[in-house]
């Protein structure tokens, strides 16, 4: 385990116990424009969320530029595979963007250009950005931390092959690594309700991310339509 940097212990402080939300669209959503994105995370704001999570470096400028608070950037590049930030090239971009945390597939398989996280780690550290760690199991967040991650976040559990299939938040693993690791650990994936999230936070989370169950109205429509064909 490694010491949290004066700029990660101040921004850890600024998130404990609060709202992360993610404004992202996928492509081909009618969501996915830049200037629409800008104004959910505008909404986030007024709601009282503690910050931002946001996909691509135009779109991270732009919120960087509207809203006074700390935007968490990532750049997903593709469908597959690692593809959230996955590159020392990609990182850099979402730093040169404004990000305050860079957000990167901290998994074990293998990276495109064939560099590690701990790469990404020190090229984002050195342009003055922190960086977030997106996991899929307890042993990849607990390498990320000691390979020098300011963030531990169990985003892509039930997301990678040989990760578990979940319909909410993977609640046992942020109890897990909560408990194993000194940096602060943010719950993402699948969180549903304001329950979910509470009891995140319950379980040792620092703070959590929500982005479907809020700022996804097609994954919301799509939701209670097929719910009123089941019935």
């Amino acid at each position: 385990m490694t010491a949290q940097r004066p700029a990660a212990q101040d921004l850890a402080a600024a998130l404990q116990g609060r709202l992360i939300v993610s404004c992202q669209a996928p492509p081909g959503d009618p969501m996915r424009e830049t200037a629409t994105l800008v104004r959910l995370a505008l909404s986030a704001v007024a709601g009282g969320g503690a910050a931002i999570r946001a996909n691509e470096p135009a779109v991270v400028a732009a919120i960087v530029e509207a809203v006074d608070l700390p935007v968490i950037g990532l750049w997903k590049d593709g469908d597959i595979g690692v593809y959230i930030t996955p590159t020392v090239r990609h990182a850099l971009a979402v730093a040169e963007a404004g990000a305050a945390v860079v957000a990167a597939d901290a998994t074990d398989r293998p990276r495109p250009d064939g560099s590690a996280f701990a790469d990404i780690v020190e090229a984002v550290h050195a342009a003055g950005a922190l960086v977030m760690a997106d996991v899929s199991t307890f042993e990849e967040g607990v390498t990320a931390a000691a390979q020098g991650a300011d963030f531990v976040s169990t985003t892509l559990s039930g997301y990678v092959p040989g990760t578990p299939k979940q319909t909410g938040p993977d609640l046992g693993l942020v109890a897990a690594l909560s408990a194993a690791i000194d940096v602060p650990v943010v719950a993402e994936g699948r969180i549903n309700t304001p329950e979910e999230a509470a009891e995140a936070l319950r379980l040792g989370a620092h703070s959590v991310v929500v982005g479907t169950a809020i700022t996804a109205p097609t994954a919301l429509t799509a939701r209670f339509v097929a719910g009123i064909v089941r019935t």
